[in-house]
């Protein structure tokens, strides 16, 4: 199982630290660097910039937004960065929410699954430097009746595959990810309910393309952070939780929410939802269980991280990327390095 670093999204308050982060990650062995966008900072300046001042850490966009780009620019961007990185991008994708999708960019969000797949093909389409051509619901290329003529990638690549990560929550989405995908990037995973939640439904997806499992990358983003209480260590990533279970999207369109129903926490979901959308996010905080921070986290002492990784590795985890915890530097560092004793702790180097 290797290891990953995210360093979610720009603005948060750490920028100061993010690149001291990401290069003390390639000087100890990551395999990879993932920044985030939403509505603030854009993923391809960050992972230009980290590529930029490491050597060996692949950068992965986690992820770029569909509704934010057309997937020719998508191309273009992953071409982009994969030369200037000298082969080490990453493409990860997903739609985003109604929110932002709809707010932000003003694309509705109608149709994501047929959406993603459409864009996976487009994109791929672009990458193999053919003349692009592609006649779907959501995209034509070239326009009908017009000058436009298919035009060729005219960026080489370093390699001739650049790796697609799709960001899956749903069953159906977690199976189409698992058929048009290389890799699944995955939050709130729990190596407990993860054959019931995710992985069967990868595995049907690679199955409808003919694949198994193997090769395939399993990317969960697991916060981190280690002391000798986990009660105490919980409570730090209380009002996270609560924020993607009770207030990332709307009452009807809430994917965290969904996930922990899924995960047999439907009483708590509900109540969080409740609370939070109702303005109480103390009382949200409040309401999310220990058993699930617990699940979902890795915290405690370097043995009991070491244990939980085994956990991680058993359920199928091939790339587990850690956001550690701390307000400062010194803490992250800390973090990072206690990963990577963990896991060879646990014979998973």
């Amino acid at each position: 199982m290797r290891l990953g670093i995210n360093l979610g999204y720009w603005g948060a308050g750490l920028d100061a630290d993010n690149l001291a982060v990401a290069r003390e990650a390639d000087r100890l062995g990551y395999a990879v660097c993932w920044a985030a966008e939403a509505y603030g900072s854009d993923a391809p300046t960050v992972l230009s910039w980290v590529a930029a001042h490491t050597e060996r850490i692949d950068v992965g966009a986690g992820i770029l937004q569909i509704p934010a780009r057309a997937p020719a620019m998508t191309a273009m961007t992953a071409a982009t960065l994969d030369a200037l990185s000298g082969g080490r991008f990453r493409l990860g994708l997903g739609v985003s929410g109604p929110q932002v999708s709809e707010g932000w960019y003003g694309v509705r969000f109608d149709r994501p699954l047929a959406r993603t797949r459409e864009y996976v093909a487009v994109v791929r389409a672009a990458l193999s430097r053919d003349r692009l051509t592609h006649d779907g619901d959501h995209w034509t290329l070239p326009l009908p009746d017009g000058p436009g003529k298919p035009l060729r990638l005219t960026v080489h690549p370093v390699r001739e595959h650049i790796p697609v990560y799709i960001a899956a929550i749903g069953p159906r989405n977690l199976t189409q990810t698992g058929e048009i995908a290389d890799g699944a990037l995955l939050i709130f995973f729990s190596p407990e309910h993860a054959e019931e939640t995710t992985l069967r439904h990868l595995r049907a997806g690679r199955a409808a393309a003919g694949k198994s499992l193997d090769g395939f990358d399993v990317v969960p983003t697991v916060p981190l952070a280690v002391g000798d209480d986990p009660a105490a260590l919980a409570d730090h990533f209380r009002p996270y939780t609560a924020l993607y279970v009770g207030g990332m999207g709307s009452r009807e369109q809430n994917f965290y929410n969904r996930l922990a129903h899924r995960m047999g926490y439907g009483g708590a979901a509900t109540e969080i939802q409740d609370r939070y959308l109702a303005g109480d996010k103390h009382g949200a905080a409040a309401a999310v269980p220990h058993d699930l921070i617990d699940a979902t986290t890795l915290i405690g002492t370097p043995a009991r991280i070491a244990d939980r990784m085994r956990a991680y590795a058993d359920a199928g985890v091939t790339t587990l990327s850690i956001a550690p915890a701390g307000l400062t530097l010194d803490e992250r560092v800390a973090g990072l390095r206690t990963a990577v004793d963990a896991v060879e702790r646990a014979g998973l180097a």
